[in-house]
């Protein structure tokens, strides 16, 4: 008998170090179990905490992890400050509707003295927004971990990275460059069932003439927003803070709030994706969770391609 339970311990040991050493991109959701066991629960209870002071992080947070995947793979790029040799991807426009680097740097200090040069910061990204989704009331699902950060950010990086004024098929194209299908995108940019947008993103809209595909008493919303200048916030959908689909119904009533939202409406390759997720809230979550996850990979650093940084800020 104590022989069949050493037996049964070392196959269930060699299974946890199978997931340690194996899988897509050698990630694994089990890469830290032995070298930083607490990583994940101190991701958890931090993001926790942050949430209950603000929930409106949570958009930020997603954002964080989208703006970083989308430029140079999932490495943490968008972490990086600038110096003066060098202006990195958060000075871009399109990042500025990114938030929380505190509380990556709060996180990154926490395993840094539980586990020096263990934990990523691309890693703290992808896991930060994963729990701002579910603490969100978004569906809950795991990432493989075990990413490395990049050594490069630079702010003209940025300018390959979707525009709130791109059409349906000017998304379809650039996200299946990147290998996702339409209906990837579609869940993707459910992404914007939190949050807000500045009017320096949808302005345009506004010009005369209005956009044609706008509702009209959601284009004077909007225009009464943007009397309070480029700077002035609109939420994508009336629940800012849960993640639901809101944002697929808003579009539904011409309501969206940037041109490459309600586009998804007006293009029968995607339309038919948006009225199946206003619809079927459950159906949004699943494919979400699963664009997450297949987002989470895109050209990941393993190796000597990367580095764990001890500031997530700074390349070492």
């Amino acid at each position: 008998m104590a022989m069949a339970n050493f037996l049964a311990l070392f196959l269930l040991m060699e299974l946890i170090a199978g997931g340690y050493r194996d899988g897509a991109n050698g990630l694994s959701m089990n890469y830290y179990v032995f070298s930083c066991p607490f990583a994940e629960a101190i991701v958890r209870s931090t993001v926790t905490s942050a949430l209950k002071s603000d929930p409106t992080l949570a958009a930020g947070l997603v954002r964080m992890h989208f703006h970083d995947c989308w430029i140079q793979g999932c490495d943490g790029s968008v972490l990086i400050d600038s110096t003066k040799d060098n202006t990195a991807e958060k000075e871009s426009p399109g990042n500025q509707s990114v938030r929380g680097f505190e509380l990556i740097d709060d996180v990154k200090e926490q395993l840094e003295e539980q586990c020096p040069g263990v934990v990523s910061c691309a890693d703290i990204v992808a896991m930060a927004a994963r729990e701002a989704v579910a603490l969100s009331g978004g569906p809950v699902y795991d990432i493989p971990k075990g990413r490395k950060d990049g050594r490069r950010s630079k702010i003209e990086d940025t300018l390959n990275a979707p525009a709130p004024t791109f059409n349906a098929s000017e998304l379809v194209r650039v996200f299946g460059l990147r290998g996702f299908s339409a209906q990837d995108m579609v869940a993707l940019s459910g992404g914007h069932t939190l949050g807000v947008a500045r009017c320096l993103t949808f302005k345009n809209r506004l010009s005369d003439p209005v956009d044609p595909t706008m509702d009209s008493d959601f284009s004077k919303t909007l225009s009464k927003t943007c009397s309070g200048g480029d700077d002035a916030e609109q939420t994508f959908d009336m629940t800012r803070n849960n993640f639901d689909n809101f944002y697929f119904q808003a579009l539904q009533r011409k309501s969206g709030v940037l041109f490459s939202d309600q586009t998804l409406y007006n293009n029968p390759i995607t339309k038919s994706i948006v009225k199946g997720y206003a619809m079927n809230q459950a159906k949004f979550f699943l494919d979400f969770q699963q664009a997450m996850v297949k987002m989470s990979l895109l050209d990941v650093k393993e190796g000597s391609q990367g580095e764990v940084r001890a500031d997530c800020r700074k390349i070492n």
